[in-house]
Order: structure tokens, then sequence, then C-alpha cells
């Protein structure tokens, strides 16, 4: 049931911005290659990811698509993309296929994983 609820929200943002919508599976490819095992769960309007625990997840807003990182806080920013000042979360907005690339999103989800670990053993 899950990966149906996920596939109806990727038809939907596909109807709304073809761009988005690779954008968003471009993540998704990220985070299998990297992160194993990978789970996602359709929440909050995203897709929310766990790599035995919860790390990050995808959002397609109108004009961008923004990885949030729920321990981003935790997170010491080595490439200055992350954004958010809350005491928790950080995200890093993605505007371009190219933005996956040139905002390192690669090297923010080991960190975001070891984050959430930190976060769950304080």
């Amino acid at each position: 049931m899950a990966a149906k609820s996920i596939q109806s929200l990727l038809e939907d943002i596909r109807l709304v911005s073809e761009l988005n919508f690779q954008i968003v599976e471009a993540v998704r490819a990220v985070l299998r290659a990297q992160c194993q095992p990978l789970s996602e769960e359709l929440k909050y309007g995203g897709i929310l990811f766990s790599a035995g625990l919860q790390f990050c997840g995808v959002f397609a807003y109108k004009a961008h698509v923004s990885v949030e990182f729920g321990h981003g806080a935790l997170i010491q920013d080595p490439w200055g993309h992350l954004e958010g000042e809350g005491k928790g979360r950080r995200h890093i907005k993605l505007r371009s296929l190219d933005d996956l690339q040139s905002k390192a999103l690669a090297d923010y989800l080991p960190l975001a994983l070891a984050a959430a670990k930190q976060a769950q053993a304080a």
C-alpha cells in the first residue's frame, strides 16, 4: 500500500512539474545507491527515508525540491549548502538536476544519518 501511495504522490508531482518529478526521482536514486537497507514512507506530503532510523525526507514545492534533514542542526556543514536556522532541522533546496551534484547532496547523506544516530543516542 505504501508503494502505491508513494507512486500516487510521484504522479501528482509530475502533473505539476516534470522537472521537480525528475529531481525527486534523482534524489531517490542517490539515496538507494548510498543507503542500504533503505525504506520509504509517505508522510507530511513528502517521502521520508529510513536506514535503520529516519534521517531525511524529500518534498516537492512549486519552485524547488527540498531535501530535509530532521537532525540537520547537528551536521557540521563543510560545503555551506544547508539552509535553516531552527533548533533541529536543516534542508537543501534543489532547483535543477545539476544542484544534486553542485550542492554535494550525496556527501550530506552519511552526515545526516550520523546526526540522526547521534540524536537517538542522546
